[in-house]
């Protein structure tokens, strides 16, 4: 198909304005993944440090070379990236397929909300430990505090996002706003809500924000 004079302007038209849009936000998909405590980490990797292998989008965070496998009653799920830093409490994240795949009854939780998650086994060539903290992350966003300041919400609240992927236009509900001071806009989604929604790991997608009105 040819590209008209008049075709190419309403294309600029349209990548400015959702580059200018306020409520754009960066979805990214979030694989399984592992949070370990100082004491769980030398266990699991006695030889080695909890070193950056790739720098992630949130300040301070960051994926390590170290991997590990997740054993459940049912199955287990190999080469499971650990993330860093080290943590106060060791927890696992996975998505709801990969449960019910292992056999643990994972309850959709924020991060860091471990009361009455079940346990799996974290295994290594040089170590194993017992971890109580199992979970599917509830989609959330992360944004600064200006950012939340700007939408009109606070921590906890739920809003919207509209996601713009190719063929399969989907609008997540119940996504938690998570602001803190130095946050950076982004929302997050694990794999099974990514193929739901044709999003691809090794492409930039990218949400609307709606925030629904107060009564």
């Amino acid at each position: 198909m040819e590209l008209t004079e008049e075709k190419l302007r309403q294309v600029i038209k349209q990548v400015i304005a959702e580059e200018c849009d306020p409520n754009r936000v960066q979805v990214s998909v979030s694989n399984h993944h592992i949070h370990l405590t100082e004491a769980d980490f030398k266990t699991l990797f006695p030889n080695g440090k909890m070193e950056a292998f790739k720098p992630l989008k949130q300040p301070g965070e960051y994926a390590t070379a170290n991997v590990a496998t997740i054993v459940g009653p049912a199955g287990k799920i190999e080469h499971v990236r650990v993330l860093g830093p080290c943590r106060s409490h060791s927890q696992v994240e996975i998505a709801r397929s990969e449960a019910i795949a292992i056999g643990v009854d994972a309850p959709i939780r924020l991060s860091g909300h471990l009361d009455g998650t079940p346990s799996v086994k974290l295994v290594t060539p040089d170590g194993q430990v017992d971890v109580q903290g199992v979970i599917v992350a509830k989609r959330h966003i992360h944004m600064s505090d200006d950012d939340a300041k700007r939408l009109g919400v606070k921590l906890g609240d739920t809003v919207c996002v509209e996601i713009m992927s190719n063929n399969r236009r989907t609008t997540f509900n119940d996504v938690i706003a998570r602001p803190r001071k130095d946050f950076v806009l982004e929302m997050h989604i694990d794999t099974d809500e990514a193929n739901a929604a044709n999003v691809g790991m090794g492409s930039t997608t990218y949400g609307r924000i709606i925030v629904p009105d107060k009564k």
